[in-house]
């Protein structure tokens, strides 16, 4: 496959040299640009011993007198790998401007959808509503956006706009699908549940919702329309996505309610509470002399319900999280809930499921196949289940 790589200038164009060595190993012919930024940061050296081709930096300053390059290379190009995308080359991008060969070559690019734009920077300046736009703008035109990795940033914050993985870039674009789930409707919990106890207080759990959000954005990538119930506070990476917002239990369970019968597929990814408490003070609960009791009722099985209630042609996901008996327990839940699959991962694990960007899963189908998924990135895992499901 041939494919150009589009270096900006940040702090993570380091790590674009291991994508190249990565991708040039699997058999890949790779020709890199250089932004005058990202001169900044790395050399031309590595990238040309590596492709063995010469890398691009100026637009005026043509390697090959037979071509001109910011229109002849995007044709020549499979796909188009911007890793690591800076907010000034995505605002460029969105707003059409094109003051050097990168911005100039995507102005003659046809189809946005072999483009893929990996964001990296501050999380602050990610999260800038004006580059969120922009992000959105991008993915209204049909460019792939896939979401920065959260954790320690390169100036010492924490949050979201971490250079993803080399293995998620690859992942991401060389095993792109081609809308295999056009005219696909998916409903797709994430993320906890609250019960609350009082104005101040609620019954929830750790979880982070970013394995039902991967899920969501790999649907859509493949062309589905996707209905996501959370209560997490999360923008949609793309325009396919729509966000039904919920805090408790009996909120999710009216809104699957609603939906799932409309819906192609089921994916049951949220983690929530299995009880909420009978009575809800109004009040702040005020600390007192002894111990306090607060009687508990079932909340809705929605999962169940789903099961018990879904069309012939439907497909149901669940998961099961557990801290023991994995196996035996996903088998059990696969039936009593008559699902056609259920996800199985051990959150015991640190490093693992609740709040990581990784997970391990088992995929198990209706008739009792196990696959098991090796630890990999919560994206990756999320295009594996879709395969599986396909």
């Amino acid at each position: 496959m041939n494919i150009l790589q589009i270096v900006s200038g940040g702090i993570a164009a380091y790590k674009a040299i291991d994508l190249t060595s990565q991708l040039v190993k699997q058999g890949h012919n790779v020709k890199v640009i250089l932004t005058n930024n990202a001169k900044q940061f790395v050399t031309e050296l590595p990238f040309q011993t590596l492709t063995k081709n010469k890398v691009y930096t100026d637009t005026f300053t043509e390697l090959n007198e037979e071509e001109i390059q910011h229109i002849d290379l995007g044709k020549w190009a499979d796909k188009i790998i911007v890793a690591p995308a800076t907010a000034n080359l995505i605002s460029k991008f969105a707003n059409g401007l094109a003051d050097d060969l990168a911005s100039s070559l995507m102005l003659a690019v046809r189809n946005f959808n072999k483009v893929f734009i990996f964001p990296a920077m501050n999380t602050a300046m990610y999260e800038n509503p004006i580059i969120q736009e922009n992000i959105k703008q991008l993915s209204r035109l049909g460019f792939n956006l896939i979401e920065p990795a959260s954790g320690l940033l390169a100036c010492g914050d924490v949050g979201k706009g971490k250079f993803p993985s080399t293995d998620t870039i690859i992942s991401s674009v060389i095993f792109e699908s081609n809308n295999e789930f056009l005219d696909k409707t998916v409903l797709i919990t994430a993320g906890p549940t609250k019960e609350f106890i009082d104005p101040f207080r609620c019954f929830t759990n750790p979880s982070s919702g970013k394995m039902g959000i991967a899920l969501a954005n790999e649907c859509a990538r493949r062309g589905a329309k996707v209905i996501l119930v959370t209560g997490v506070d999360t923008k949609p990476q793309h325009p396919n996505i729509v966000v039904e917002k919920i805090v408790s239990t009996q909120d999710m369970y009216n809104v699957v309610k609603n939906n799932f019968l409309d819906c192609d597929i089921i994916i049951k990814a949220a983690a929530v509470s299995d009880y909420t408490p009978i009575e809800v003070f109004d009040k702040k609960v005020k600390k007192q002399d002894g111990d306090l009791s607060i009687k508990l009722k079932r909340t809705p099985d929605i999962l169940k319900y789903v099961g018990e209630n879904k069309r012939d042609n439907q497909i149901v996901i669940g998961f099961a999280a557990e801290t023991n008996s994995l196996l035996e327990y996903a088998m059990e839940k696969i039936e009593k809930k008559h699902l056609d699959y259920i996800v199985a991962n051990d959150i015991s694990k640190n490093d693992i499921g609740f709040g990581s960007d990784n997970n391990e899963v088992y995929i198990i189908d209706k008739n009792k196949n196990v696959r098991k998924i090796e630890k990999s990135s919560k994206e990756s895992i999320a295009k594996e289940i879709l395969n599986t499901i396909r």
